[in-house]
This record gives structure tokens, C-alpha cells and sequence, in this order.
């Protein structure tokens, strides 16, 4: 089970995540107003961190839907993943894919999906997103006044489960993921094409500072306790 922490917003928050067991870091790049939006210098020196760290894995987390720009920013700061968190159509992940001069194949696009109590705006256009290119899904939660990213607020899990269905691709469960609520979510976690979770808020302690020690609680919570057969 991966497990994805957003918003880091310096090489500290980069090596607490890697020592804390964080397997990528969200890093934002692209996100008018929020709180840890990196210019493209910092987002690269975030990026290197994490290369020298080897954990985590640095995702760009972006609301841009310009390919020709994401695909610079991704090629400066030596970056892989690309996390589209906003409401790009597929046309964007295929120009990401196609990658211009042929690199996109060492991409891996993952495509925010939000729900909105059992409501999906993209539910329709899921099929599109797998043909153009989409590797994972991730499923989040609207807040209830329309804000998407990082609000902390739980998703159902039976309309999880819903959209997930419809689904080809593996899919990053998001949306008030929490330490001590596994068990809620228990059915999504069984769903075959579960690959893991992010988040950001449970992460962080009341002054939006992230914390190893909560990290650590939500791996602890959510990862699965070998049992006495494992590793015979």
C-alpha cells in the first residue's frame, strides 16, 4: 500500500517524510493561493531532495492544464509523477503522455476524480481519462463549499466504491483520511484496484506543521499488520 503525503514545503518536510516511511510527497506546484505553492526553483530543489533521500518519490501536484508548461516543469525539476488536481479534461493527459518529443511513456499521470456527496463530474469522462493515458486515479472529496484539495473532508465510502467501479486503473483513496478510521473504509481498501492513500491533513499538527510522529500513526493505522505466517 502506497502511502502519499501533500504540501511538503522544504527539504525538512522532505526528510521527515522519507524518515516517517511516506513512499511519495505531493509536492504543489501550479495552486493558486495554497499554502505550500512552490515557484518552479524551489520546486525543483524539493524534487532533488528527495532523490538524495531516495524516499519519497516527489509528485508534481498541479490545477495547471497547459501540457507544453507541466511538461517543462516536470523536465527541470527531473520529476516523473504528475498529479492533475483540478478539473483537466483528457486532452491533457494525452498531450502529457504523447510527451511532446516521446518521453511521456516514463510518466505516470494520476487524475484526481472529486466527489460531491455520491456525485462525480467526472464519472463520465473515466473511459477518456483511461484512453488517453491516465496510470492511477485519485478519488477526493468537495468540500461544502465547492473548495477541492486538502479540506480534510471524508469521502462516502459506498460512493467509493461506486465510482471505483467503474475503473481499470489502480486509484489513491484521498479525502479526510485519518489514523483511526481505517475500519470505515474497510471494503475500498479489499477493492482490487486499491494502491494506496494520500493526505495532507492528518498529516500536519494544529499549526499546519507536518509531523513524523503523525505520519508514522497513519501508516501504522492503515498499513496492514503482517501476520504470524509473514516472511516464513
Amino acid at each position: 500500500m502506497l502511502l502519499k503525503i501533500c504540501g511538503a514545503g522544504s527539504a525538512g518536510d522532505v526528510e521527515l517524510l522519507g524518515a516517517a516511511g511516506a513512499d511519495l510527497v505531493g509536492l504543489w506546484h501550479g495552486v493558486p493561493g495554497g499554502r505550500a505553492d512552490l515557484s518552479p526553483s524551489k520546486l525543483s530543489a524539493l524534487a532533488s531532495a528527495a532523490r538524495r533521500a531516495a524516499r519519497p518519490r516527489p509528485v508534481l501536484v498541479t490545477f495547471r492544464r497547459d501540457a507544453d508548461g507541466l511538461r517543462e516543469a516536470l523536465a527541470a525539476a527531473r520529476i516523473h509523477w504528475i498529479q492533475l488536481h483540478g478539473y483537466q479534461p483528457p486532452g491533457t493527459v494525452r498531450a502529457l503522455k504523447d510527451g511532446g518529443d516521446g518521453d511521456g511513456g516514463d510518466l505516470t499521470v494520476v487524475k484526481v476524480v472529486h466527489l460531491d456527496g455520491e456525485s462525480c463530474p467526472e464519472r463520465s469522462l473515466i473511459p477518456a481519462y483511461e484512453r488517453a493515458g491516465t496510470d492511477v486515479f485519485l478519488v477526493d472529496a468537495v468540500a461544502a463549499d465547492g473548495r477541492i484539495g486538502s479540506t480534510g473532508q471524508p469521502v462516502d465510502p459506498g460512493a467509493v466504491l461506486g465510482l471505483v467501479d467503474r475503473m481499470s486503473r489502480p486509484f489513491l483513496l484521498a479525502g479526510g483520511v485519518r489514523a483511526d478510521n481505517r475500519e470505515e473504509y474497510r471494503a475500498v481498501l479489499e477493492h482490487p484496484l486499491f494502491l494506496g492513500i494520500d493526505v495532507d491533513t492528518a498529516a500536519r499538527d494544529a499549526d499546519g506543521r507536518l509531523r513524523a510522529d503523525r505520519v508514522r500513526a497513519v501508516s501504522r493505522g492503515w498499513r496492514p499488520v503482517p501476520g504470524p505466517e509473514a516472511g516464513r
